[in-house]
């Protein structure tokens, strides 16, 4: 454990960041649910208005595996089903991200989720860019939609996804994903799904390395033709998965607070980061979900410092390692490199 100053918080706080990684369904503000509810007539499970729903929405220490954190989303979904939940939750997490000084977030959400009332996964899509695109010009951060395929889902219904994914590509969204229950469903369940988003062009994320072992990840580059892996802490169990995902530059979306609590990792003292990074492996840090999590991009950084040693010049490098990441055109790549060197410069970075 390193003890930080406050002089070295806020300067963790000044840094530059991008969020590659974080769940729009995990990342609803406690009071925003409150509001939806009362605007939807739909009850909630406390008794007063100044009960706090946040213990309903976040997981606490004792949390023993990703399916009993995943649970928290459950709780949630009721009050995402309308074209206004999505563009109010969308456009907040925009201004979360910029209260961590986010230059560029990608939201990640599965739209198949939010169909129960009448979306469809087009409408789904639509209305969440829609909110991240008032968020752009209320906070100044950069937006991207990367649309979730559920590993427990039909091949037909994620086919679907795909189809309504691609219509809004380079419109707002910006990547694929597979998501779920990763020890339960397998990624090469879904290779049908992916053969098709790769037929599109589109890039594709995803999760593996997280609940299961090291050869998901070798499954979703090789079969899945993954570009980016979410998490990937578990590549460790096996060195030949180490060396594809460096020889083929895969970055993985990191998230130090959430990877802990699920138990994909025992704790800070194993946390590979320091590790991978060692070994040119390109890593990037992110929040997965901020409530569910109770983190931030300010968060992840202190954490990082406090328990891995990290400076200010590594996490720097980390935001870096995200920008060269992103899923950007060429030219909007270009742009997010020059706003991070330039961010970086006026720190002495």
């Amino acid at each position: 454990m390193y003890i930080l100053n406050q002089a070295q918080y806020e300067q963790i706080k000044l840094l530059p960041k991008i969020d590659l990684h974080v769940h729009l369904d995990g990342s609803v503000k406690p009071d925003t649910i409150r509001d939806l509810a009362k605007s939807q007539g739909k009850a909630l499970p406390v008794a007063s208005e100044n009960d706090d729903l946040t213990p309903w929405m976040q997981i606490d220490e004792s949390c023993t595996s990703l399916v009993e954190y995943l649970s928290k989303f459950n709780f949630v979904l009721p009050f995402m089903q309308t074209a206004e939940s999505l563009e109010r939750i969308a456009e907040e997490i925009v201004e979360q991200a910029a209260a961590s000084n986010c230059l560029y977030v990608e939201v990640r959400f599965a739209p198949i989720l939010h169909t129960l009332e009448g979306l469809s996964a087009s409408d789904a899509i639509k209305h969440t860019i829609a909110g991240l695109r008032r968020g752009e010009q209320m906070f100044d951060v950069k937006a991207r939609v990367i649309v979730i395929c559920m590993r427990h889902d039909s091949i037909e219904n994620n086919l679907e996804v795909i189809d309504a994914a691609r219509d809004y590509y380079g419109k707002g969204v910006a990547a694929v994903d597979l998501a779920g229950d990763e020890a339960g469903f397998p990624p090469g369940l879904h290779r049908e799904v992916f053969e098709r988003a790769s037929k599109y062009n589109l890039p594709i994320t995803i999760h593996a390395g997280e609940a299961g072992g090291s050869n998901n990840v070798r499954e979703a580059i090789t079969e899945l033709g993954a570009a980016r892996i979410g998490h990937g802490v578990r590549i460790t169990e096996d060195p030949s998965v180490m060396e594809l995902v460096k020889s083929t530059r895969t970055p993985l979306e990191m998230c130090p607070v959430s990877n802990i609590q699920t138990k994909a990792v025992s704790g800070w003292d194993t946390y590979p980061i320091r590790r991978f990074m060692e070994e040119g492996i390109l890593v990037t840090v992110n929040t997965d979900n901020m409530t569910v999590s109770g983190t931030t991009m300010n968060l992840e950084f202190e954490m990082l410092a406090e328990h891995c040693g990290f400076t200010l010049e590594e996490l720097a490098q980390l935001t870096r390692n995200s920008a060269e990441a992103a899923f950007l055109s060429e030219e909007e790549k270009s742009e997010l490199r020059e706003a991070v060197q330039q961010a970086l410069q006026k720190l002495g970075l």
